[in-house]
């Protein structure tokens, strides 16, 4: 989990989401995330993390309902939520953690 850490923290926000790969509903999310990657460009990251190759990072997160959404920044966690959200909602909530 050393990895984590150093995925974490950067200055620039970065929004994680763990998903399971043979859920049928991420596949209408997926072209969400690219939105909001394309979007953000430089100012920030999105990370999509598959729960059953990442089983300690998710029992350490506790992630029970996939998808699980998380913005970290410098670190720390500044935002989680459970379930799909649209791509306005992604970015203007990246936006409130840009410098």
């Amino acid at each position: 989990m050393s990895k984590f850490g150093e995925l974490i923290d950067g200055t620039s926000p970065l929004l994680l989401v763990f998903f399971e790969e043979n859920e049928s509903l991420q596949e209408e999310f997926h072209p969400v995330l690219k939105d909001v990657a394309a979007a953000m460009g430089d100012q920030g990251k999105v990370i999509k993390i598959e729960i059953s190759k990442n089983a300690k990072l998710v029992e350490a997160l506790r992630v029970k309902v996939i998808p699980t959404l998380m913005i970290y920044k410098m670190g720390e966690m500044v935002w989680r939520q459970s379930g799909e959200q649209d791509a306005n909602t992604l970015i203007g909530l990246m936006n409130e953690y840009v410098d």
